[in-house]
């Protein structure tokens, strides 16, 4: 077991290393410079050689290679970097905002899981078999949707037509409900269409058919046999749509015009600040990784069989 957790943690860094690579390349050869965004504007007066001597200053003649290992080691330091539109440091601008997105990431994967947990479970306890399928085929309309179009879909039913909840100057939580809701649809149809086919697979076993047999009713052998065993998937399915989660809240916060990293990031591009969107880029690379090895960690206390595969490799 020793030697599983020590692989798995080599693969997250591995994974890490790969994410800020990567991040850095394309970045760097993205066209602009956000020194030049801010620093060549007249209105600022400054000449050219105070222009390179800022560009000096922020490393940004150096070499690629220098810069790279300059920016890698600051990063395993816990230094971010430093904000050429904002002026500040960019641990300053994550936590400002960082808090606004997960008041909003959090209630949305929440919400995702128990519409995904409804769908599924309730379209196996209908009795109608037209109204399981209508139920079962709901979560490939959800996934189809863009989030952007649900979002100003569901302003426009519910703000402007329906006039149930505000968009203009709602209260704290009030303003939450329809981002929330724009966000869990779209991450909850994969869910739901992982756990509609486990369950099916899982009723298939000999264990589900002994339990009817001894005289069990149908929703009691669903909630004790079936679910657990139809949870391991979902769980892993769950923790990889940790990155389409930071990706959709992105959205749904330039869609209804929320702070948070998501207005942090379309500034960043706009202006070009890269050390923003690498910080932003890595944040969202350490909680995909966590959350996956996490995922990975509780499996085997779901499944014992996998606790035994892992016991093996030690």
């Amino acid at each position: 077991m020793n030697r599983y957790l020590m692989l798995r943690f080599a693969q997250a860094l591995l994974v890490l290393w790969a994410a800020f690579t990567v991040s850095f390349v394309l970045l760097q050869v993205l066209p602009g410079d956000a020194i030049l965004i801010k620093f060549q504007n007249p209105d600022l007066g400054l000449s050219p050689a105070q222009i390179a001597e800022m560009r000096l200053a922020y490393g940004a003649d150096s070499p690629l290679w220098q810069q790279y290992l300059h920016t890698l080691w600051a990063m395993l330091r816990g230094d971010l970097g430093y904000s050429v539109q904002a002026g500040v440091p960019v641990s300053e601008l994550i936590a400002d905002n960082f808090p606004d997105t997960l008041r909003l990431a959090l209630p949305g994967f929440a919400l995702a899981l128990l519409l995904a947990a409804l769908l599924a479970f309730v379209s196996n306890l209908v009795g109608w078999r037209w109204l399981k399928n209508a139920l079962q085929g709901l979560p490939s309309l959800f996934i189809s949707v863009p989030t952007f179009w649900l979002g100003i879909a569901l302003i426009q039913i519910f703000s402007f037509q329906l006039r149930w909840i505000p968009i203009i100057n709602p209260g704290q939580w009030e303003g939450l409900i329809l981002p929330i809701i724009t966000l869990a649809v779209p991450i909850s149809a994969p869910l739901a269409q992982i756990l509609i086919r486990s369950i099916d697979e899982v009723q298939t076993q000999p264990f589900v058919a002994v339990a009817r047999a001894k005289g069990a009713h149908y929703s009691g052998v669903l909630w004790r046999h079936v679910a657990l065993n139809a949870l391991l998937p979902a769980l892993t399915v769950a923790g990889l749509l940790l990155g389409e989660l930071i990706a959709g809240a992105l959205i749904t916060e330039t869609v209804f015009g929320l702070s948070g990293l998501g207005q942090l990031t379309q500034q960043a591009v706009n202006n070009q600040d890269v050390a923003v969107l690498q910080a932003i880029v890595m944040i969202s690379a350490v909680g995909f990784v966590a959350i996956n090895l996490i995922v990975d960690l509780l499996t085997p206390l779901i499944d014992p069989r996998l606790h035994v595969y892992t016991g093996a490799r030690t």
